[in-house]
């Protein structure tokens, strides 16, 4: 596992870009690596991204220099703890609607004294040595990002982040745009304005707030209002948008 240093540049108030990535490919994350991204979201919930394979996107990623997360298929102890033992830097778990859903996350994270993960140090995570001071970096390294993406978590936002092993706040616009009645208008105006007061929020409580961008015009926008963790589409879409363009212009 790389140092952390995506939080540290975070906290100076600097802004961060990746993408999700849907394709289960370690040669698709290493072009995408390669072009200069300081991470990749590697999405364990949607799609056919096995363990094996999310491992090795990890590599691939950190091969040049690039930070990879992981969101985990559930919020339970198992898959956290498989998830973080592939070595990213980080983990996003979905669905999160309340305190118990967050303590339950962190408990899962984290090795004693503070939460309840099994320990195992001959991971890749472990370096695949026992090493005295690796539960105490694993705490201190890993980053933990929870996910918001209903109205229930977002009545419950105060509560939800009211913890110092909470580091960053990702905001599902899709999922949000389906919780507020708009069926996938990210751009709605009961979309920006509850984005704007989420940021606002964890911005108060000294957290990272997280969400996805489609293009400059949202960027600019979400960098005004405090959004530092950018996500830049989607891999599977990114494709196909430049091919789709391509066909277009072909057949003028």
């Amino acid at each position: 596992m790389q140092d952390n240093s995506l939080k540290e540049k975070m906290t100076r108030g600097k802004s961060i870009i990746g993408t999700w990535c849907e394709i289960p490919s370690p040669e698709l994350v290493n072009v995408i690596a390669k072009a200069g991204l300081d991470f990749v979201i590697i999405d364990m919930e949607h799609g056919s991204m096995d363990f094996t394979t999310a491992s090795r996107m990890v590599i691939a990623a950190e091969v040049e220099g690039c930070f990879s997360i992981v969101r985990v298929p559930k919020n339970n102890a198992s898959d956290i703890l498989r998830s973080l033992e592939i070595a990213p830097s980080g983990i996003i778990v979905s669905h999160i609607e309340s305190e118990s859903d967050r303590v339950k996350a962190v408990n899962n994270m984290k090795f004693p004294p503070i939460g309840n993960r099994s320990l195992n140090p001959y991971t890749r995570a472990g370096g695949y040595q026992k090493k005295p001071d690796y539960t105490e970096k694993q705490n201190k390294n890993v980053l933990l990002s929870l996910l918001i993406e209903s109205k229930k978590g977002v009545d419950m936002i105060e509560e939800i982040i009211d913890d110092k092993n909470v580091d960053i706040i990702y905001i599902g616009v899709y999922d949000l745009s389906l919780a507020l009645g708009v069926n996938g208008n990210t751009e709605s105006p009961l979309v920006v304005e509850t984005l704007k007061q989420l940021v606002k929020i964890i911005k108060s409580k000294k957290k990272i707030a997280g969400a996805m961008f489609h293009n400059r015009r949202e960027l600019k926008f979400f960098k005004k209002i405090g959004v530092q963790f950018l996500c830049y589409k989607v891999d599977s879409a990114i494709i196909f948008d430049e091919f789709n363009k391509m066909i277009n212009f072909a057949n003028l």
